[in-house]
C-alpha cells in the first residue's frame, strides 16, 4: 500500500527586510503620534484645582441624589414632562423636515444617478457644505431670523439633518444592485419607470433605517439647543445651572436619561422590523 508522504508546501519566507520596513514604520508612526500628543498636552494651561471645588461638586453630588420631584409635572407652569415633550416634539419635526428635503440632495450626489462625475460632485459638496455647521450654531443662526423657541430648534435640526442623511442616502442609492434597472431600460421604461419599480424599492428600507437613527442622535441634540433659546428641556437646564439649583437639575438629567433610553430602545426595534 502506498501512503502519500508529501509535506505541505511551505509559505513563502519573510524577508529580513521586510520586518526591518515594517518595524522602522511602525516606530515612524508612533513618534508622530506621541509628538502630535505632547503638542496638543502643550497648548494646555492648567492653573490648578479651584478652592471652591470640593464643595460645589459636594452640592452638585448632593442636588444629583435627591432631584426636585416636585418639579416632574407642574399644572400650571413649566415642568419636566413638558420640556421632554417639547424635546420629543422638535427632534420627530426636525428628522422629517431632513428625511424628506435631503432625498432630491441624495439623487443629486449619487453617481449613478446624475449625469457626469461634476454633477454628483457639486451635489456632495452641497451636502458637505450644510453639515459642516453644527446644529447650535445654526440654531443661532434661526433664533436671529425667527426668535427664540421650538421653531428655531425645529429648523436647526432639520437644516443640519439634511446634510448628514443625504450624505447617507446618497451612499445607499450608489450601492443598489444595477440588475433590475438595467432590465427596466432594456424593456423600453422611461426614467421615472426605473425610479418608482427599480430604484425605490431597494432604498427605501435602508432610508427609514437611517432616518430612525438620526432621529436618536436629534433626540440628544434637540436637548442642548435650549441652551440658546431653541426650546426643548434645554431652556429649564441652563436657567436652573445659571442660579445653582442641583436639585432641578437632577431630575432633569434623569428625565433626559430616561428620554433617550426609551427613543433608542423603541428605535433599534423599529429598524430590526424593517430591515
Amino acid at each position: 500500500m502506498n501512503r502519500n508522504t508529501s509535506l505541505p508546501p511551505s509559505g513563502t519566507p519573510v524577508s529580513f527586510g521586510s520586518v526591518l520596513r515594517s518595524r522602522i514604520r511602525f516606530g515612524l508612526v508612533t513618534l508622530v503620534v506621541i509628538a502630535v500628543y505632547w503638542w496638543s498636552i502643550q497648548g494646555m494651561h492648567f492653573e490648578g484645582i479651584q478652592g471652591t471645588a470640593g464643595t460645589v461638586s459636594k452640592s452638585i453630588l448632593t442636588g444629583f441624589l435627591h432631584p426636585d420631584w416636585s418639579f416632574v409635572y407642574i399644572p400650571d407652569g413649566e415642568d419636566l414632562l413638558r420640556g421632554l415633550l417639547d424635546t420629543l416634539v422638535i427632534s420627530v419635526l426636525g428628522t422629517v423636515v431632513a428625511a424628506v428635503v435631503c432625498i432630491p440632495f441624495a439623487f443629486w450626489a449619487s453617481s449613478n444617478m446624475s449625469r457626469g462625475l461634476a454633477l454628483s460632485g457639486s451635489g456632495k459638496l452641497v451636502l458637505s457644505v450644510i453639515r459642516v455647521f453644527p446644529e447650535i450654531i445654526v440654531a443661532i443662526l434661526f433664533i436671529k431670523a425667527v426668535g427664540p423657541g421650538s421653531f428655531a430648534g425645529v429648523l436647526a435640526l432639520g437644516i443640519h439633518s439634511v446634510g448628514m442623511l443625504g450624505k447617507l442616502y446618497s451612499e445607499t442609492i450608489e450601492s443598489i444592485d444595477r440588475g433590475p434597472q438595467e432590465a427596466l431600460i432594456a424593456s423600453g421604461a422611461n426614467r421615472l419607470q426605473v425610479l418608482r419599480y427599480a430604484v425605490l424599492p431597494q432604498v427605501i428600507p435602508q432610508f427609514l433605517s437611517y432616518s430612525l437613527y438620526r432621529f436618536e442622535i436629534n433626540i440628544r441634540s434637540a436637548t442642548t439647543l435650549g441652551l440658546v433659546g431653541a426650546g426643548g428641556i434645554g431652556t429649564p437646564l441652563i436657567f436652573a445651572l445659571q442660579v445653582r439649583n442641583w436639585n432641578r437639575v437632577g431630575i432633569i438629567l434623569l428625565g433626559i436619561i430616561v428620554l433617550v433610553i426609551l427613543t433608542d430602545l423603541i428605535s433599534g426595534w423599529v429598524r430590526r422590523k424593517i430591515i
